[in-house]
Parts: C-alpha cells; structure tokens; sequence
C-alpha cells in the first residue's frame, strides 16, 4: 500500500469545499509585520519616547560638527602597542587568562576628549586611553578609561538630558546656558563632575595621566568567588602640572609629539590598580566615587613601546567595547555600561559605513590644508 495517496481533487477538502488561502496569507503577514516592528524598535523608528543608541549617537553628534569616518567620541588620538605584564596577585582575584601568562600583548588608543579629529590638545579637559589585551587562548579585554574618576550622571536617561543640554544654540554657537544650569539642579552629580574639572590638575603628557574604568565589574577567580571591582592605570611617570599659560604654549599637537620623544627613550608604564569594593560602595552607580582608602592590589604593568597614527594604525578598526571581556570578567548591571557599550557599536557601524561609501575620505580631503 502506497504510503501517500494521490487524488484528482488537490484543492478541496474531504467534504469536497475548497481549502481557501486566506487563514495562510493572514498568518504570513502577521508573522512579517511582528518582523518589520520588530526591527523598526530595535532601529529607534518608533517608540520615539524610548531611549536607544541610535538616539544617544545623534544626540552627541549634534554637539559639534559633523566628521564623517571618525568615532563620534574621543575623536582624535594615537594607536600605540606594546605589552602587559601581571602581578601573582591579579591571579587570585580573576581567572582570566592575562592575569596568568608571563606577557600579554597589546593593541590600544591615546586620545583627547571632544568630537573634533583636528581638535587642539592644549584644550582638550579630557583624555582617553582604550586598550585591548589578546591573551594566548584567543580571548580578549578590551577597556575604554578616562582621565575623570566618576561620571557626571548615573542613567543613560540623564546622559542623554546632559548630552542635549550641550548642543549649540544656532542663535548663538553655544550651549544655552539655562539649561546646564537646570541640569546642575537636577543632577548634583554634575556640579561635582565641573568641580573636578576646575580642580583637578592639568598633567603636560598622556604618560602622567591616570585613567579610570569609571564603572564597576566583577572579578571572578577559580574557585567562583566574585569580587566587585574598579582599576585604573596609574602612570609610572612623574606628573608636571600645566597651568594656563604653559598650556597655551604646548601647541595643538603636544601629547602626540611628547609621546613619541619618550618612546625614542624606552617604553612607557602604567600600573594597573584594582580597587575591591566594600559592601557600602556604590556598584551600579559611577556617578559616585569610592573612598580612596579601600584595598588595592596592583595587577600588574602595562608597557607601551610604539606608537602610530590613527589613519594607519591597527587601531583604528577596532571598537573598544568595555564589555568584551575575558572569562573571569562580567560587567557590573551598571546601565551606563550597558548604554556604552550599545553606542559604540553604533558609532562604529556608522564610521564604517562612512568610510564604504566614500563619505570618509570627502571629509578629509575638505579639512587638508
């Protein structure tokens, strides 16, 4: 007996009505149009009141001009390379690999703060430094550290608020100031973050300059213990102070230039210091600092013994995502980092695509001298 049995009458049931297509094309279109919204929520397109990275990345675009091929953030810099060494110590905190090899090499970025790729370092309050550690197993920690030690806000909600607060009033070409005031009464945070950057010194190179992860993560060793966790890199080179006249004399282009006259004298260091959380300290939250006198451990050194511009550099393809993490390194639950994270990607989809089209090399040639 034939296992499937074949009649004249294909399109009818057994009571001799036909079967009707619509119920099938009905359900095809439900399952297209649950896809199209979808992605249209995923893309920012509706939910208009809800927060995405697509509307983080515009928002910090439209605080300056527009530089097509450049990161939106951190915009100019220097790639560098070199290696990392760890301490005994960092091995009982963390199992992750470049805790445990002899010599970890290294792929990282030198940078100022601001959306300008032709911005002047003598102005720049902020500087940068994004590294990426490849250890022997094919893992690999990247991390993207500043030179303030706490955000101005806590929620990317309140960024986004800080972020807009920033773009130039067209009557103007500047920031209205009402509303950063606003946003200094809303958010107490940001008056200490302008704080900081009134106070804090201006150091006369990247190789004096301390860069802070900000946010917290969590170490976990062999055995499964957890630790929460803030580092930093504490440079190894004596600090000078800039005061405002002897930035004015640094020149645009002093970090770059400073950096490579130490590189022809050897390698420069930084020690890496991770700090442990106590049961008080604010985990989710890197508007608010630890205290300085919780314990620390140093975890190692970072050497860095080259440098190349970012146009040519290995850097410059890279997206220095600081939740690509190694086993035995999770992020904190922190939305700041889970918001950092998503706007990287975006602003480096959207170089790369600057960069297929052409778009890129039309912004270039427009600023060459």
């Amino acid at each position: 007996m034939p296992l499937f049995k074949f009649t004249r009458h294909g399109g009818q049931a057994r009571g001799g009505q036909p079967h009707s297509p619509l119920p099938w094309i009905a359900l095809i279109a439900l399952i297209l149009g649950a896809i199209a919204l979808g992605f249209a929520w995923l893309a920012g397109w509706i939910g208009r009141d809800r927060l995405t990275a697509q509307g983080l990345t515009n928002a910090i675009e439209a605080t300056g001009a527009n530089h097509p091929g450049f990161r939106r953030a951190h915009s100019k810099g220097v790639c560098v390379s070199g290696w990392f060494e760890p301490s005994a110590p960092a091995a009982q905190l963390s199992q992750a690999r470049v805790f445990a090899q002899p010599r970890v090499p290294v792929l990282g970025r030198l940078s100022i703060g601001g959306g300008n790729p032709h911005g002047a370092d003598n102005s720049a309050r902020v500087r940068s430094i994004a590294l990426q550690l490849s250890s022997d197993d094919g893992q690999q920690w990247r991390m993207a550290m500043n030179s303030f030690p706490f955000l101005a806000v806590a929620t990317p909600e309140a960024f986004y608020e800080q972020t807009r607060a920033q773009i130039p009033d067209p009557a103007t070409g500047k920031p209205d100031p009402s509303k950063l005031a606003a946003l200094q009464e809303k958010y107490p945070s940001v008056r200490a973050f302008q704080q900081w950057a009134k106070t804090a010194p201006w150091t006369d190179s990247w190789a004096s300059t301390e860069f802070n992860s900000v946010n917290s993560f969590w170490f976990i060793n062999a055995q499964g213990q957890r630790r929460a966790v803030r580092w930093r890199w504490q440079p190894q080179a004596a600090a000078h102070e800039l005061d405002a006249a002897r930035r004015e004399q640094a020149g645009v282009d002093f970090l770059s230039q400073d950096l490579q006259q130490r590189l022809a004298q050897g390698p420069v260091r930084w020690n890496l210091l991770v700090t442990l959380a106590a049961p008080q300290d604010a985990i989710n939250d890197a508007s608010v600092p630890w205290p300085a006198e919780r314990e620390q451990i140093v975890a190692g050194v970072l050497n860095i013994d080259q440098t190349q511009p970012q146009e040519q550099g290995s850097c410059n393809d890279l997206n220095f995502d600081p939740l690509i993490l190694p086993e035995g390194i999770a992020g904190s639950d922190d939305p700041i980092l889970a918001a950092r994270s998503a706007v990287y990607s975006q602003s480096f989809n959207r170089r790369e695509r600057e960069r297929a089209t052409g778009a890129a090399e039309r912004d270039n040639a427009q600023v060459q001298p």
